[in-house]
């Protein structure tokens, strides 16, 4: 199988400055990359890597908090930079 995958998501709210804001955060990753680096399938490999990424953050102390906590509860930039050294780097564009 060849080609990329892309997974993304549009975040919607307020800049620093309370103005309205939109950025589309993304990650591309090309299958015949993940299918020799991890022996998965691109969508696979994306699936999987971000819980793997939220578990070495929590088990690191990068991560910490108590209860039931959603991803916004915690520092992005941690998982941002885990994400690139797992060798998927991630992109943000201004909507």
């Amino acid at each position: 199988m060849t080609g990329k995958t892309c997974a993304g998501t549009v975040v919607r709210g307020l800049s620093k400055d309370f103005e309205p804001r939109e950025v589309y955060l993304y990650h591309v990753v090309d299958n015949e990359w993940s299918m020799r680096e991890y022996g998965a399938q691109a969508v696979v490999w994306q699936t999987a890597v971000n819980p793997i990424i939220a578990l070495e953050l929590l088990a690191e102390g990068s991560w910490h908090g108590s209860g039931v906590l959603g991803p916004e509860a915690f520092d992005p930039l941690p998982f941002l930079d885990k994400l690139r050294e797992y060798g998927s780097p991630w992109e943000m564009r201004e909507q």
